[in-house]
């Protein structure tokens, strides 16, 4: 599986595994399961209430057109940049530069979707990210985002040592405010936020660990508590008698 790596604009390397094609295929078929469910319930109910036949056209456009040419925008605006089907496969949408997805970028993404998905059934779209080898389709690539995986990489989950490269530089020094058990604490709600796509507890976390530190960032959540972690790591292996 191929991985891409994302330079923060607080020069933080992250490491991402891109969603398969597979995946992708897959996410797309469970939204549009839920798609095609969701019109059938219309269509029934529609029907049980014998409403007439303009009555009938009208409400059936509206209750089955917008969700269908919404659907992928809305999901990923609310869903933090997943569709039901992404949530389900553990994939998600993220930006290139390490910051959250903005509307603007999900926009790009919804309307490029026409080429992407709307040209020969997908195939352009599954080319694309064959080719490209970052996660991305046309629409990906013009709005800099790409899919990646939200499981726990092997050997790479929460409660793994930070070790540390020769050379690392600490971006929060604050992070020596933090005790030991503190540390404990982080990686086991981390590894459980990430388990679960639990994106409410991560930022809980995150808020608490900035109001013990007095550390002021923009970064996403999930970087900036690994960063906390390598960063304690590193401080702790320096003042270590053996280091």
């Amino acid at each position: 599986m191929s991985t891409i790596r994302v330079q923060t604009t607080q020069n933080v390397s992250l490491e991402y595994e891109v969603a398969s094609v597979g995946d992708r295929v897959l996410a797309a078929i469970i939204d549009n399961i839920i798609l095609y469910a969701w019109f059938g319930i219309v269509a029934l109910l529609l029907i049980w209430t014998d409403a007439n036949e303009s009555v009938f056209v009208v409400v059936l456009g509206l209750l089955i057109g917008i969700p269908y040419i919404s659907y992928d925008l809305l999901c990923e605006v609310f869903m933090n940049g997943q569709s039901l089907g992404k949530k389900a496969r553990h994939i998600k949408v993220i930006r290139l530069d390490g910051t959250p997805p903005r509307f603007g970028d999900y926009l790009i993404r919804w309307i490029l979707r026409i080429v992407d998905t709307g040209i020969m059934s997908g195939l352009v779209a599954v080319v694309a990210v064959l080719v490209n080898g970052k996660g991305q389709r046309i629409g990906d690539m013009a709005a800099g985002t790409a899919v990646v995986s939200t499981r726990p990489r092997q050997g790479e989950g929460a409660l793994a040592p930070a070790f540390t490269e020769a050379g690392y530089v600490v971006v929060f020094p604050e992070a020596s405010r933090l005790a030991d058990h503190d540390v404990a604490t982080i990686r086991q709600l981390l590894q459980k936020g990430l388990a679960s796509e639990n994106y409410l507890l991560l930022n809980e976390l995150a808020d608490k660990v900035k109001s013990i530190t007095g550390i002021n960032t923009d970064l996403p959540d999930e970087a900036f508590l690994r960063t906390i972690l390598r960063d304690h790591a590193h401080l702790a292996a320096q003042e270590s008698p053996y280091a």
